[in-house]
């Protein structure tokens, strides 16, 4: 069930909160709380609510978590990020997973000075070269929402995945209306891009109006199992 609440998180997922339609700047981001709901297909339907929240610290840092709980198992990842003429620089992630009273903790510490990631997984630490731009796996979520108002066809990022350096490519489909329980969007659809063998298909609905909000997330994994996400409520301060 674990693997299904991690697809359920981070196959694309990313949110704001203001909802004028101009393009997003640095200054324009604000914090939130979205509630997205949620079906699993695991051989049995199973719904899951996902919580996104934005704030940002009395030192100028802004911190993204995102929290996803079926019972038995969950998932809680957050990422801790400084702004640069719109660029994410991230400075620290941290992941918890709790599945049937078993955990694994991940934090991965960014040294810019030194190009370097330190990635300490389960109390087992080791570092490894990064170069500029490199995001964790939450923060490129939040970059990609920042990049879209400028109508690229495809988006590229260098993420620190699991102890290594992975490409996270995206392509833009085009425009489609999308009906959500928070309400009806025009929408931009856009795929993950896993190449040309890849057995699993990510979709993402991006609502221009709601300054490029995820409104929708459809998945197919590899074995025809399906994880569907709909944006249901977003809360400001």
């Amino acid at each position: 069930m674990y693997r299904w609440i991690r697809q359920l998180l981070c196959c694309g997922l990313t949110i704001g909160c203001s909802l004028g339609a101009q393009a997003l700047t640095a200054t324009e981001l604000k914090p939130f709380r979205a509630l997205y709901a949620s079906k699993l297909d695991i051989g049995i339907p199973l719904e899951v609510e996902a919580v996104r929240e934005l704030r940002q610290s009395p030192d100028g840092h802004w911190v993204m978590t995102s929290t996803a709980d079926a019972g038995v198992a969950g998932v809680r990842e957050s990422s801790r990020f400084q702004l640069d003429s719109n660029r994410i620089v991230p400075q620290e992630y941290q992941y918890h997973r709790k599945v049937l009273g078993k955990s694994r903790d991940a934090v991965l510490s960014f040294d810019w000075a030194r190009a370097r990631v330190t990635n300490d997984v389960d109390d087992k630490p080791w570092q490894m070269e990064i170069p500029t731009g490199t995001l964790d796996k939450l923060s490129y979520q939040m970059q990609l929402r920042l990049d879209l108002p400028d109508g690229p066809r495809t988006l590229n990022y260098a993420v620190a995945d699991g102890g290594s350096l992975k490409e996270y490519a995206f392509e833009v489909l085009g425009s489609e209306r999308v009906s959500t329980p928070a309400g009806d969007f025009d929408a931009i659809k856009v795929q993950r891009d896993r190449g040309d063998d890849a057995k699993r298909e990510t979709y993402i609905w991006f609502a221009p109006e709601l300054d490029y909000m995820i409104v929708k997330l459809y998945q197919i994994e590899s074995d025809g199992k399906e994880v569907q996400l709909l944006l249901k409520k977003v809360e400001t301060p």
